[in-house]
């Protein structure tokens, strides 16, 4: 798909320099100097030759084909140049060049058109206001970097360029390899999502990693991850987890979302690991292009300190992973081989004199243990302690074994022989415990992604009709927020259960009607200007008589009439009183990016205070929906706390999934919060017992 961009067979530098630091002198010498073995036009006007290449006036003047051009030119000139490059019919083009959308408004318009003149001709772009590419596999270095890494398995993409060339040389220093390197500057064309599409069937690429800023195609940016993580991982780090820009929202769930949250869950149901810090994405990267994959959960650790050791063990402890148990048959094979005062369970400590024999009894010893999936091995600099043949024991055994093992070497210029050794051997070494727990909890989590069934929404059978006819009431009386009423009506197509509920309007019509549904009853003011009833005295529990229903009534209309004078009131509703179970929320506000993302967590009066939510991109799966609910901190109490009978579970699922299908079914909900939800014991059901439902101003 973007063979052109990878593996030209013809490079024309547009713009190249006979000038030393000029970016079009560097970027030709790197062609040259790396040993790209097609061909190489530099294009400049005002030469004849440049670094011992004929130099052509333009592109048109080449006498060849041209695969890819890489665009050097000040802002201005790139809309001719491109114009050049469509008739010479190059088939793609890296536009280095700043000076476009990043400038403002007419910087913006120069971009548009430039890619209306590559969308005409067929042409593909990256950039402009790039670094370029670089695919060692191929030699070629079409950028100005300074340097070349190795060639290896790791394909990273960067929408910042001064951050890709900050890693590349960091990673050329370390002796990390990459496959491809791509900077994708201001995305006109080719974007992370184009990128992810590629990288998921080059041969050459093992391991996808990405620094991005933004999502601009946020739908099929899922679609497209989530197929490609089915095949290899794919490590992003995503920089701005600030809703900056987001416009104020009026519901729960808008007031707690943000973009970072919809990176977040967006990620989540793509199978893409996200890195938290820069640094885990090439602790990470390494673990997965060395060590592959790993079958389980269950780590052993070997090390000759014991406070590295706990440290390890809490951090694995707080992950997905678990300490491994071993046989029988491991401790005696340990006892035989290790000293008296070591320790023979997990994690193994072989003593602070422990030489390199010592390190491989242990570490074999674990290895061939049928109950370890991984094993991290640590070593800390002691008297006796010896680095290099102890790091040559680790890569030998590593490279015996189908279960990843992962080192983790502290100290200093003690131990950095032996850390260098151990990169050369293709075994991730780290500075510190956690840094190389963290590493293998990830290659836990691909493991489980990659064996999970990949899953589809669930449709219901939802009264299309009502819901738009609840919607049409609102737009026809001026209104985008939908009344208790009208967003009741939303409610009760969904196939949610709803408290009885009648409309009062005056205070002999309110006892009748709590005489028809029996009492106690629960009466709230009804109007749609009014959000949050209880703030203004609007709402009253616990009503258990008619001169208790006659007081309500006028008490509720003075206090609403006092607090908001101008609001509409139709009446006050009487409604049957729910009593017992638990209080959830299920909400929905539309991402910018990727669209419906719903809400869940504890409800009530609680939820903005104690903010214990997890959110989701619709359409989810029932398992998107399972893991919503087990993600938030309070799950115990829906579980069954403190001798409590756990709650309907399955009921809150089947109101996430009727929710994101309605959400996603009628794009024109903005916003919703259905709160709170009452959950009832397992096998009984929900009911919602409020509702707010925004629409969009179309």
């Amino acid at each position: 798909m973007l063979e052109a961009f990878f593996t030209p067979r013809s490079v024309a530098v547009i713009g190249a320099s006979r000038e030393q630091g000029k970016v079009g002198h560097d970027v030709l010498r790197n062609l040259i100097q790396y040993g790209f073995k097609g061909r190489i036009y530099p294009v400049n006007p005002k030469a004849t030759e440049v670094l011992g290449l004929p130099c052509y006036p333009s592109v048109e003047a080449v006498p060849g084909e041209v695969d890819l051009a890489i665009i050097v030119v000040p802002a201005a000139a790139t809309l001719t140049v491109m114009e050049e490059c469509a008739r010479k019919k190059v088939a793609a083009a890296i536009i280095i060049t700043a000076g476009f959308r990043e400038t403002g408004r007419e910087g913006a318009e120069r971009e548009r058109r430039l890619v209306e003149i590559a969308r005409r001709a067929g042409m593909r772009v990256v950039g402009p206001n790039c670094l370029g590419i670089i695919n060692t596999h191929a030699d070629l270095n079409a950028s100005f970097a300074a340097g070349m890494p190795a060639k290896g398995e790791i394909a990273f993409f960067s929408q910042s360029g001064a951050f890709g060339t900050a890693i590349l040389d960091w990673a050329i220093g370390a002796g990390i390899g990459f496959s491809k390197f791509i900077s994708v500057g201001n995305k006109a064309d080719v974007d992370e999502t184009t990128l992810l599409q590629a990288i998921g069937t080059d041969a050459e690429s093992e391991v996808i990693l990405g620094y991005i800023e933004s999502v601009e195609r946020g739908g099929e940016f899922m679609r497209v991850a989530r197929e490609v993580s089915k095949r290899k991982p794919i490590v992003l780090f995503k920089s701005g987890g600030t809703a900056a820009g987001a416009r104020a929202a009026s519901s729960h769930t808008g007031a707690l979302a943000g973009s970072d949250r919809a990176y977040s869950a967006a990620f989540k149901q793509s199978g893409i690991l996200r890195a938290h810090q820069v640094m885990d994405l090439f602790d990470w990267g390494m673990a997965f292009a060395f060590q592959g994959r790993i079958g389980g959960p269950r780590v052993a650790l070997v090390t000759n300190a014991g406070g590295p050791g706990i440290i390890a063990t809490d951090a694995i402890e707080e992950s997905s992973l678990e300490m491994a148990t071993f046989t029988k048959e491991t401790i005696e094979s340990l006892r035989t081989r290790l000293p008296p005062t070591a320790n023979l369970y997990n994690p193994i400590d072989v003593i602070g004199d422990a030489k390199a024999d010592r390190y491989e009894a242990a570490i074999r010893a674990a290895l061939a243990d049928p109950g370890v999936d991984g094993l991290i091995v640590i070593l800390t600099p002691q008297t006796s302690t010896e680095c290099v043949p102890t790091a040559e024991v680790i890569a030998r055994e590593a490279a015996r074994t189908d279960k990843p093992v992962l080192a983790c070497f502290m100290g200093g210029p003690r131990t950095d022989p032996g850390a260098r050794l151990l990169m050369e051997r293709r075994v991730p070494v780290y500075d510190f415990p956690e840094r190389a727990v963290a590493a293998m909890d990830a290659m836990y989590r691909q493991h489980l992604w990659m064996t999970s069934p990949a899953g589809r929404a669930e449709r219901f059978e939802l009264d299309a009709g009502a819901i738009r006819a609840a919607f049409a009431s609102a737009r026809e009386a001026g209104r985008l927020e939908l009344g208790e009423q009208e967003a009741r009506a939303v409610i009760e197509a969904c196939g949610i259960r709803l408290p009885r509920t009648i409309l009062a309007t005056d205070a002999d019509s309110a006892v009748r009607a709590a005489r028809e549904i029996g009492y106690p009853v629960v009466m709230k003011i009804a109007s749609p200007d009014i959000l949050h009833k209880s703030d203004v005295g609007g709402v009253k529990v616990g009503v258990a008589s008619d001169d208790e229903v006659v007081r309500t009534f006028r008490y509720i209309r003075a206090r609403v009439a006092e607090a908001q004078p101008r609001a509409t009131i139709r009446g006050v509703l009487v409604q049957e009183m729910i009593t017992g179970g638990k209080e959830v929320i299920i909400g929905m506000m539309r991402d910018p990016q990727f669209g419906p993302m719903l809400m869940f967590g504890l409800g009530g009066i609680y939820v903005e205070v104690l903010k214990d939510v997890s959110f989701r991109i619709a359409p989810v799966t029932r398992a998107d929906a399972e893991q919503m609910i087990d993600e938030i901190r309070s799950i115990a109490l829906l579980r069954g706390a403190r001798g409590e009978p756990p709650s309907d579970i399955a009921g809150v699922t089947d109101a996430l999934l009727r929710l994101s299908q309605l959400v996603t079914d009628f794009p024109e909900i903005v916003e919703m919060d259905v709160n709170p939800l009452k959950v009832f014991p397992k096998g009984e059901g929900v009911v919602a017992l409020d509702a707010r439902l925004t629409l969009a101003d179309v």
